[in-house]
Parts: structure tokens; sequence; C-alpha cells
């Protein structure tokens, strides 16, 4: 059976391990949404993952309000993204970026514009903006028109990911964010082809993929779901009928490959008490599949050599071990990761973390 240590090809990227880097908003963009130098650093000391998965990447104005998060809209973006990529690939690494709509999960002082998803629902939380945290608002329905205008903005973003440098991208339709509004019955109340039964509320996550493989390929295009529990009041009262339909249709799209962030009732964080679904996605599912959060060592090493998934993607162990490869192989103890500057601007806590040896 395969080690998490192991070589695995996803799609068309040959990763030199089974430990892939989780995406992880970290806030060192600028107000414009560029990248800046000190994330090629960031990158390039994680290099040694089989893949690093970026941190969300907005893939239009409307669609970002993470304050310093970046884009993939404009070529100004495109341009300050190559010495990021540049940085991994010459440590021999490999990076998709994630493609990142927020539909909802938006504040209007960020974007400038009035937040939107599949219904006129609210987000329970209140959201980040650039002035601390402020309620959030009742979010604009969206006509067809917008789906197609949103459609062509992933088509774009895409397209701009590999003119960056990235091996190819990750559709983030987890976590509460646009494309999971539509996926749940708690966010879609809609009526018409996008609503209702489970085979509707998949019909946007399939245009968007459909849109991606058409643009840059299904061997370079990847998924991320998050189907049990919920995230900002978005929940599905019957995950099992949605997204195990879900990973069939994206199986049958031959994308790369597929990952699950499952939470569970006894897990460090987001604790729910909906049953984790890896096993029976497994079963329709086909591609290499990819589990995260709250992995441990020997949970991981378990996970893959028992074939419930193929690879595994740390989060927060990356954080504050740019050499976490290194310290799982050897079994080396963690630095620990300092919540306070997850999402501040500078180089503490960001690239300043201690190496192993």
């Amino acid at each position: 059976m395969p080690s998490l240590f192991e070589p695995i090809e996803l799609g068309s990227i040959y990763a030199r391990n089974r430990i892939l880097m989780a995406p992880l908003t970290r806030a060192r963009g600028t107000r414009e949404h560029i990248p800046t130098p000190i994330m090629a650093e960031y990158y390039a000391q994680r290099a040694a993952a089989g893949l690093i998965i970026s941190e969300a990447t907005g893939i239009s104005r409307e669609g970002l309000g993470w304050p310093y998060a970046p884009g993939l809209w404009s070529q100004e973006q495109v341009e300050a993204w190559k010495p990021v990529t540049a940085a991994v690939h010459a440590k021999g690494g490999k990076i998709v970026a994630q493609l990142w709509h927020m539909g909802r999960i938006v504040h209007s002082s960020v974007t400038g514009q009035q937040p939107v998803s599949c219904s006129a629902t609210k987000a329970p939380e209140a959201l980040h903006t650039y002035d601390g945290k402020q309620a959030s608002e009742i979010a604009r329905a969206l006509t067809r028109e917008d789906i197609e205008r949103i459609l062509n903005d992933y088509e774009n973003a895409a397209r701009n990911a590999l003119q960056a440098g990235f091996d190819g991208v990750q559709i983030h339709a987890a976590n509460g964010y646009l494309i999971d509004e539509f996926l749940r019955d708690s966010t879609n109340h809609r009526v018409d082809e996008y609503g209702g039964l489970p085979e509707n509320r998949i019909r946007f996550l399939r245009e968007v993929t459909e849109r991606v493989i058409a643009t840059i390929g299904a061997d370079r295009t990847s998924v991320r779901l998050s189907p049990n529990g919920g995230t900002e009041g978005c929940i599905d009262s019957y995950p099992e009928q949605v997204f195990v339909p879900a990973a069939k249709l994206l199986n049958d799209l031959d994308i790369a490959f597929l990952e699950l962030r499952e939470p569970r009732p006894n897990g460090t964080s987001d604790k729910n008490d909906q049953p984790q679904l890896h096993g029976p996605i497994r079963e329709v599912f086909k591609k290499p599949l990819v589990l995260n959060l709250g992995y441990t060592r020997d949970k991981a090493i378990e996970t893959v050599v028992t074939g419930v998934a193929d690879a595994i993607s740390f989060g927060r162990a990356f954080l504050a071990n740019p050499d976490l490869v290194l310290r799982l192989e050897d079994n080396l103890p963690l630095n620990q990761d300092d919540i306070h500057t997850w999402y501040s601007q500078g180089a503490e806590g960001y690239i300043d973390y201690s190496l192993a040896r």
C-alpha cells in the first residue's frame, strides 16, 4: 500500500509526497488585493509539500471581502503572483491557486458592492473588514445574468492562474462561500433550476467546474468540498443526498483530485454532529481523494496506508512548520502557531518560524 511519503500523480501534477499544504488565508496582500514579495518567501519555505494549495484567492472584487487577501482578476495581480510561483518552483515545489468567491460572507465596506448569494439571505456572524468586524448584510439574490457573469469570472481567474505560473487551480466550493451556499438547503431558497432538489443545487458547481475545465483542462482542475457540518449558518439537512452526487459528478468530469474538509464531533476545531462522508464519497469518486482537518502524523499515515484516502492536507501545522514534511517523516516535534499572527500584515508569525535542523 502507498505511504504518506511516496509520490502521487494529481492529474498533470507530479507530487513528490502525499503531504499537501491546505489553503490558508494569511492576509499579507495589499488593500488592492495585490500579492506582496513576502508571500514568495512564505510559500517557498513550504515548497517541500507534495503540493501547495494557495490561500483562497478572489476571482473578482465582488467576491473578495477579506481584508488584504490576494486576487487573480487583473493583470497587475498576475504579475505580482509570478515571483511567488517562481520561488516555489525554484525549490522543486508545485502550487495551485484556490479560486474564491465569498458569496454573502463579504461586507460592502470592503468590496464597495452589496454582497450576493444564490438567495437573499444574511450571514449570522459579523464579518472581517478593514475597520474591524462589522454586522453582515443581506445578500442580493443572483439573477441568471449574474450567474453567467460569475462563470466568466471563474474562467478569467483560471486563465490568469496559469499565466501567473500556477500548476493548476482548486475551485473553493466549501466553508459557506458562494458555491457552498448554492449546495445547501439552509441558504439556497431558489425555485428555479438552481434550487430545490439536490441535482438542481449541484448545478452551479457543475457549471463552474465545466467552465474551468474548458479553460485550463480537467487535469489541472481540482475542487474542495466541506460535506459535513456547516460554516456561517450554511448547512444542509441531508448532506449525503447532496455531496455524494456532487462527488460523482466531479468524478465524471475527470478532475485531478477532490479535497474534503471534514470536522468531527471530537475534533479540535469546527466540531459538529453530522457524520463524515469520505466513505460514501470514496465509493463514487475514483480519482485521488485528499482529506483535511485535524490529522495527526499517525492518523495521516494510517489513512493513506489503508486506502481511506490518497493524500492528506495539513493546514495549521504548516503555519508554524515550514519544514513540516521533514518533521512528519522523522517524527520530530512541531512548533505551535500563534493565532494572533494568522491575519496580521508583517513577517512575525509568517516567515520567522524555526526549522528543525
